[in-house]
């Protein structure tokens, strides 16, 4: 069973960081100076952690023309000589001997080595046949937010200024882009408000459907030491996970009541009189409306639906609103909730004042490495780089004349509308950079929607189950073989250093975009990954201080980094707030919560769980996270759903037992695990056990909120097959 411990205090990572400190000592530097050398014959190399969106700063050892290991950087400011169990192994996935190592070209039914000149000549044509034939939007261009800024700002520029189409989409899978709409809607920004790193400045916290011990474990362990110095700490999650345990509120949700719960919290703030008057009458527009939408909300009836004690909910808004400082931090399981739900979060940041001030704020936090990166340059059918709206015709006419090209008014589609909302039968040709669809989309098609295509190219650095779909697959270098840079989470932009030269064989997203816009017709010529971020610092706002010169120094600089701010910002609106610049929305309370029909007593719970990161493909190729993250499945070799001891215990039900869940739609077959961390009356099921949503509602979703109703399901022992 894997340790249930704070992971910051695990001893096997306390003797890697003893170890870390000990190599640091020898020929000690400047960490600000970015790169370091040692007398010894092992370079080591300070760079960015690309695993997930924190952002840690990592060094890489090399010695001999090989990646040899990781360890944290102790002065970094958002991990501060800290990093989880996939940090410390991020260097293994370059050393994979199943890594793509040219380019495979489809011939007589088979993928067969070819040279660069080959394939992307054959793409070249392939591209110019099905845009003379079709139109320019029969082509789609989608990748991951694990792309860096230079390769996400290529892929967009090449779709809509080469090819002249808007369907370009961050296929993300978990996440949509509620988060970005509503804080765009809301406060103006289309990012977290404030740094990891001031969570040691907030006297609240809440950490609301994310299991940060498991999803961002650095940033768990913030929260946990935050707790420690004496901030309260407030959970909200259907799950007990292990920051749960620590809470000093831990309100454990009914799925689906989480607006009822944020709309009573809001009620018993006007009630107690906590609401921050001042700073909601000069910066807050529709406040009054606000106020009579939270008026209906009822303390006693949220309680009732959402299986939380009235004084808990009142104890944890009490918390909330008396704070100097709060911090409201959510993640996926928010993120793929309603707009309502993600609108509900920021009503309370605003109603506390909770913006603009240090270890205050909302943070949208995200697993993946570059999802603020990928937004921020454009990877979207209706946003433009910087967010600006691709109907807008001065927007259009700023990269108009930037490159030197007329572009479409026409919002493309996305990778939804492609794989899960059937609006793609138009699509012949699909480009997917380090994004595989079979795997993540997990729809019940996207197999047969890649096999009707007329061209399908893959980038990536592993034959990938899309790859068995694809016409041309090209090898991409991995982590250390480039310079690059993200923006995570902590909207710090970095650099991920190159620590050895490119291999023989692969080569740089990048660049491979850059020789295929050249074989369309386009003058492009970039001669390295900085020329790209030159030209993102002229045509993002956003990034218009940022080179890859001042990356290398201070770890980087803080979105919004602008040419008048050219060190970033360290929390937004630090030079002050300006007028009636924020938005409260109203929210009322749900019609009706879900009716749960007596037959079908338990709800479902679609989500994360650790041993989703058995399926990350980067988890895949690392030997020993591999074997880390999937200890569990070999208890439970087929996939688990996870159900409450308490329940286990009234149906008879042992850990690792065959049951049948029982929708009115369906059934499925599958094994129990049997767990303190789900409320009774919960089934929890994760998303990457695919088969059983589709056995009980005909259909599998994308992300975790593409459901409108919970699934309510029977539970039945299985004693024999």
């Amino acid at each position: 069973m894997p340790d249930r411990r704070v992971p910051d205090r695990h001893d096997w990572y306390e003797k890697r960081g003893r170890d870390a400190r000990a190599r640091t000592a020898r020929g000690r530097h400047d960490e600000a100076s970015g790169v370091r050398r040692s007398e010894t014959d092992m370079g080591q190399t300070l760079t960015t952690c690309t695993f997930c969106g924190v952002g840690c700063g990592i060094y890489l050892e090399a010695a001999n023309d090989r990646v040899t290991g990781a360890y944290p950087s102790l002065s970094h400011p958002t991990n501060r000589g800290r990093i989880c169990v996939r940090g410390w192994h991020v260097h293994e996935v370059a050393s994979s001997p199943e890594r793509l190592r040219s380019p495979l070209l489809r011939r007589d039914g088979r993928l067969v080595e070819a040279t660069w000149d080959e394939a992307l000549g054959y793409i070249a044509d392939r591209i110019k046949e099905i845009r003379a034939r079709y139109g320019p939007d029969a082509l789609a261009f989608f990748n991951m937010p694990r792309c860096s800024n230079e390769e996400s700002y290529l892929l967009q520029k090449l779709a809509r200024a080469v090819v002249g189409t808007n369907n370009v989409d961050h296929g993300s899978g978990p996440y949509c882009n509620n988060s970005i709409s509503v804080l765009r809607d809301m406060l103006g920004v289309s990012a977290t408000t404030n740094s990891i790193g001031e969570l040691f400045r907030s006297d609240a916290i809440v950490v609301d459907g994310v299991d940060l011990g498991m999803q961002l474990p650095t940033i768990g362990g913030i929260v946990i030491r935050a707790k420690l110095d004496g901030a309260k700490l407030i959970v909200i999650d259907p799950r007990r996970h292990r920051l749960a345990e620590h809470a000093d509120y831990f309100l454990q949700v009914r799925p689906g009541t989480e607006v009822l719960v944020y709309g009573a919290m809001a009620k018993v703030i006007v009630d107690r009189g906590l609401m921050n008057q001042s700073f909601v009458k000069a910066h807050c527009e529709d406040y009054d409306a606000f106020v009579a939408a939270v008026g209906r909300f009822d303390l006693l009836a949220a309680a009732e639906a959402s299986g939380v004690a009235p004084e808990l909910i009142e104890g944890a808004a009490l918390a909330y609103g008396r704070a100097r400082a709060a911090a409201w931090l959510y993640s996926t399981g928010a993120e793929a909730r309603s707009e309502d739900s993600i609108r509900s979060v920021v009503n309370l940041v605003l109603l506390t004042g909770n913006v603009g001030r240090p270890g205050a704020g909302v943070y949208a936090l995200t697993e993946h490495n570059n999802l603020q990166g990928v937004c921020d340059m454009g990877v979207s059918p209706q946003w433009l780089p910087g967010y600006r709206d691709v109907a807008d015709a001065a927007a259009r006419r700023t990269f108009e004349q930037a490159w030197n090209t007329p572009l479409s008014a026409q919002p493309g589609l996305g990778a939804r509308d492609m794989f899960e909302n059937g609006k793609g039968s138009t699509v012949k040709a699909l480009w997917l950079s380090r994004y595989d669809p079979v795997t993540s989309a997990a729809s019940n098609n996207v197999a047969d929607t890649l096999a009707r295509m007329e061209l399908v190219v893959v980038q990536h650095l592993f034959p990938v189950a899309a790859a068995a779909q694809a016409h041309v697959v090209l090898p991409v270098v991995a982590y250390g073989e480039e310079e690059v840079s993200f923006t995570s989470t902590d909207r710090r932009i970095q650099l991920a250093r190159q620590v050895l030269p490119s291999p023989d064989g692969p080569m740089p997203v990048w660049r491979q975009l850059m020789l295929l816009a050249r074989s369309l017709g386009a003058d492009w010529a970039y001669e390295s990954s900085a020329c790209v971020m030159d030209e993102i610092s002229t045509v993002v706002p956003e990034y218009g201080g940022v080179s890859h010169e001042n990356l290398g120094r201070d770890y980087g600089r803080q979105w919004p980094c602008t040419k008048d701010r050219p060190l970033g910002t360290p929390y937004l609106f630090d030079t002050g707030i300006p007028g009636q610049c924020f938005r409260f929305r109203s929210i009322a309370p749900p019609a009706e919560v879900a009716r749960q029909p007596a037959a079908y007593p338990f709800a479902l719970i679609f989500g994360h769980s650790l041993y989703y990161w058995h399926q990350n493909v980067l988890v895949k190729h690392s030997e020993t996270l591999r074997r880390e993250l999937r200890v569990l499945l070999l208890d439970y070799p087929e996939g688990f759903v996870e159900i409450s001891d308490e329940d286990a215990a009234a149906l008879k039900i042992r850990d690792g037992g065959r049951i049948r869940l029982v929708a009115e739609e369906g059934t499925a077959l599958t094994t129990a695990r049997v767990t303190r961390e789900v409320r009774s009356g919960t089934i929890y099921v994760p998303f990457f056990v695919r088969e059983v949503e589709r056995d009980l509602t005909g259909r599998a979703r994308s992300g975790l909120g593409d459901l409108d109703e919970p699934v309510f399901v029977r539970l039945e022992r299985v004693d024999s097959l």
